[in-house]
């Protein structure tokens, strides 16, 4: 992945699950009323706050819980392009990565706060800290699955692959 993702960071702490991502009582409504929802009992504001572009810097277990992929969908929906934790769930971690947003891990967050800029380099795990003028290591992802979120995740990175396909046998 050769792009650089800059942005505004939202700061959250360590073990938010996917009911708080994307709360069960609103699974069954449309994504926009989920997205409406997601984070709310941690920040009220972020759902009707988050703009296009931004990054989520987290604690530990970013994601735990349940196999939901909507906790990360509704991110994307709401314009999130990376997330950077100490950790992540492990179902979690794949479902961000399968919508095509860039989920990467760092020990070194401690000093980004709300509101601050960042700047993110997944390719070579660059993570500037704008604000400070401080470079941070994030860990790398192996080059298949920076491809595939750089195709947009999943379905679009197969969709690539088969249209080159078959671009090959004509």
């Amino acid at each position: 992945m050769s792009s650089t993702i800059t942005g505004k960071v939202w700061v959250f702490g360590d073990d938010i699950d996917t009911d708080v991502l994307a709360p069960g009582l609103y699974m069954k409504g449309s994504l926009e009323l989920l997205a409406s929802h997601c984070l709310e009992s941690v920040d009220s504001d972020f759902a009707s706050s988050v703009a296009e572009g931004e990054i989520v810097i987290a604690g530990e277990n970013f994601g735990i819980g349940s196999s939901r992929e909507q906790a990360a969908q509704v991110l994307k929906h709401l314009g999130i392009k990376a997330i950077i934790a100490k950790s992540f769930g492990g179902i979690f971690f794949r479902n961000a990565l399968n919508y095509g947003l860039v989920a990467l891990t760092s020990d070194e967050l401690g000093q980004i706060k709300p509101g601050d800029r960042v700047s993110i380099k997944a390719a070579t795990g660059e993570l500037i800290h704008i604000d400070e003028n401080t470079q941070l290591n994030c860990d790398l992802l192996p080059p298949g699955l920076l491809n595939m979120v750089e195709a947009g995740g999943l379905v679009p990175h197969l969709q690539q692959i088969l249209s080159q396909q078959a671009e090959k046998g004509k």
